[in-house]
């Protein structure tokens, strides 16, 4: 008789655990980088805030937003250098893999075989990516929900927020995806005979252009602005919420 069961190949198996093997970290990411840069620019936002309640205006929004992308980029490199290490080694060919098991398995390995600076590397292109991210997201996020207040029609609650960080997604999308082909490609470039795939940022840009043309560096725009829009209203209505959760409990008592 026949074995009816349903098989499951081994592509559907490797795709699997290829892209769980990054979770451990992306979380990591997430812990370090998204909470120093949100810490940060809360506190300096409520540092400028005038005594009368005005609140910085939008250029000064810009560079609190500058000063919190690039410190989180920087406590957060190494956690991504072993996220696109990870997430990339599924498809790379078999004896070229690393076969990290987790987040800890890799930070630990590429400081032991290839020295700890190499958990920084590609940390100024990093650093260059969450200052135009950051400059662009909390900056339009502020001036967004701003101007949706003054506008009489939006109270300070979730329908603003949401709508507020929608806008905050579509610039930051359009304004971050050039710095992220570069910092994506200088992190996991590999040496060629003992030099370096790219030179510099600059580099990468300038191949990339050449190549497949200036548009291409939003090529992807939809699916990327479907992914960061999501993740962008969920990230500052959450902050939202515990900000008025802190307000409430801790200093008005």
């Amino acid at each position: 008789m026949a074995d009816t069961k349903p098989k499951t190949s081994p592509k559907a198996i490797k795709f699997l655990f290829g892209g769980l093997a990054g979770l451990s970290a992306g979380l990591l990411r997430q812990a370090t980088y998204t909470t120093t840069r949100l810490g940060i620019y809360t506190i300096l936002f409520e540092k400028l805030t005038g005594a009368d309640g005005r609140p910085p205006n939008f250029l000064m929004k810009a560079l609190i937003g500058m000063t919190a992308g690039a410190t989180g980029a920087f406590v957060g490199t190494p956690a991504e250098v072993a996220l696109i290490r990870m997430t990339a080694d599924g498809r790379l060919p078999a004896d070229q893999r690393r076969g990290y098991t987790n987040v800890f398995n890799a930070l630990a390995r590429i400081t032991r075989e290839e020295g700890l600076t190499t958990l920084w590397r590609g940390c100024v292109p990093t650093m260059a990516r969450a200052v135009v991210v950051n400059a662009a997201q909390l900056a339009s996020y502020s001036q967004s929900k701003q101007a949706l207040l003054d506008s009489g029609y939006f109270g300070d609650d979730i329908l603003c927020h949401f709508c507020a960080s929608m806008i905050s997604g579509l610039v930051t999308t359009a304004a971050s995806m050039p710095v992220d082909i570069v910092k994506t490609r200088i992190q996991n470039m590999r040496m060629i005979d003992g030099k370096p795939e790219y030179k510099n940022g600059l580099d990468v840009l300038m191949r990339v252009v050449g190549r497949e043309g200036f548009f291409s560096l939003w090529k992807g725009f939809t699916p990327y602005y479907a992914r960061l829009g999501p993740h962008t209203v969920l990230t500052f209505i959450f902050l939202e919420q515990m900000n008025r959760l802190y307000k409430t409990y801790v200093l008005d008592r």
